[in-house]
């Protein structure tokens, strides 16, 4: 069997979290049981990428898109969502992990906003992982909150429009000074990013399984990661 190369563990990866709601009705049961369920899979990957020594870890949990849905189900998942943060902090903090939220909290409960500042201000010094759990995002808005950041700036005469760069402009995205995205994993078979971390993305290797997000255990995170280290990555340039 082949082992992961220690030497060649991507920095920072994100997964989008697909086929909890499929998973369910596979089982003849609601949706949100398969919410409930995929939490059993964000422990697992979690404690894999830190075992791995995975320094960034991206989780796509609730888009900016996803108010769209049936109101019983956004309901469901923002009480999920609670029930997590009040679960999982403290055992993370115990870990070394930090936890951080991406997206616009603001859209939330005041409730679930405490909740959510309370348990970053717990991580925030923590080192041997960032979880970072994209939350009310998309990368569309992302791109455009720094735009309007830094277009404040200017107004301002902070800085002049010659002074933005990249570099400059990554530093205004939720993610701010963390590595971009080495990997990339979908899982349940969808072959898009769906307005994930855009800009973060510009070279990553892309990963899709047919596995459903409640499925996808150690091995299958182990999976992904082999593939990754068999690629090449030239960043645009030749062989």
């Amino acid at each position: 069997m082949v082992e992961l190369n220690p030497n060649n563990i991507p920095q920072h990866i994100a997964i989008i979290m697909d086929g909890n709601g499929r998973w369910a009705k596979q089982k003849g049961k609601m949706r949100i049981f398969g919410h409930k369920n995929g939490i059993n899979a964000v422990r697992d990957a979690v404690a894999y990428a830190r075992k791995v020594g995975v320094k960034v870890l991206t989780l796509y949990a609730f888009s900016s898109e996803n108010w769209n849905r049936p109101e019983q189900e956004v309901s469901a998942l923002m009480n999920l969502f609670m029930q997590a943060l009040d679960l999982e902090v403290k055992k993370l903090h115990k870990n070394n992990i930090r936890l951080n939220i991406l997206g616009d909290i603001t859209g939330f409960s005041e409730k679930l906003q405490q909740k959510i500042i309370q348990a970053e201000k717990l991580t925030e010094n923590n080192t041997a992982l960032t979880l970072n759990i994209a939350a009310n995002y998309g990368g569309c808005w992302d791109i455009v909150q720094a735009a309007k950041q830094l277009a404040e700036q200017v107004k301002d005469n902070q800085i002049a429009v010659s002074d933005i760069t990249p570099e400059l402009f990554q530093q205004h995205l939720v993610t701010k000074s963390q590595p971009q995205v080495d990997l990339l994993i979908r899982t349940s078979g969808e072959q898009r990013i769906s307005n994930f971390l855009l800009w973060q993305l510009a070279y990553a290797e892309l990963y899709f399984t047919d596995v459903l997000w409640p499925d996808f255990n150690e091995s299958e995170f182990e999976r992904a990661i082999l593939v990754y280290q068999q690629r090449h990555r030239r960043f645009g340039g030749s062989e």
